[in-house]
């Protein structure tokens, strides 16, 4: 029964360490397939891209939605970690979308007015990882005032919600101040200069920390 109990206070302390070394990851990817596109003259390649802007912006969500996936087949008690990663996952397609109607509409992917490119390969993951929490907590508590209130309590989810707004004010300005995407290098450092999905999961993998030293000192 105690070692029951030791590993059910263990494993979530995991869960968001887990979240943060997938963001690592595909920052890492995104780097290394820039790197290699700009070296073989695909600087401005619109599907290499989509590739290092996938990776940069929405590489731990593939990483997030196999572990959420591992989770479910473990058997494991969903929690928000498991939600939130769920969400990511389900989150990422929608900048395909928009970047290839983009180009198809003839907007300029390099200019001021397509700044909000960058912004959903970065955090459309991030939106859906949000609206997944918010739905878990729904469902905990089974009421819709007692989700909210629960939501606007917790930091991931405040964290989140924060930098969802603001993200789009800081690429909107650097495009105003002169940057555009000419390489692929400067695709992926944009795409993770605004992908802060990292800074939930911190603010989860800290409060766990810090609730599984409670335990320990209780």
């Amino acid at each position: 029964m105690e070692d029951k109990e030791k590993q059910s206070v263990e494993e979530p302390e995991e869960e968001f360490g887990e979240l943060l070394k997938f963001t690592a990851s595909g920052f890492a990817g995104g780097l290394i397939v820039a790197g290699a596109l700009d070296y073989f003259g695909f600087q401005r390649s619109p599907v290499g891209q989509w590739i290092v802007r996938t990776l940069s912006g929405e590489g731990e969500s593939i990483l997030e939605g196999f572990y959420a996936f591992r989770q479910r087949i473990r058997g494991n008690i969903r929690s928000m970690a498991e939600a939130y990663g769920w969400g990511k996952f389900f989150g990422m397609m929608l900048p395909w979308i928009i970047d290839w109607v983009s180009r198809l509409l003839g907007v300029n992917v390099y200019g001021v007015e397509a700044f909000y490119i960058p912004y959903f390969y970065a955090m459309s993951d991030q939106i859906g990882g949000n609206i997944s929490g918010y739905i878990f907590l729904r469902k905990q508590t089974g009421s819709f005032s007692e989700a909210m209130a629960k939501y606007l309590r917790h930091p991931v989810m405040l964290t989140s919600l924060i930098i969802i707004f603001l993200v789009p004010a800081g690429l909107l300005m650097a495009r105003f101040l002169g940057f555009s995407p000419t390489t692929q290098i400067w695709t992926a450092l944009e795409t993770i200069a605004a992908n802060l999905c990292w800074t939930p999961p911190l603010i989860g993998w800290l409060m766990e920390r810090h609730q599984a030293k409670r335990k320990r000192v209780g």
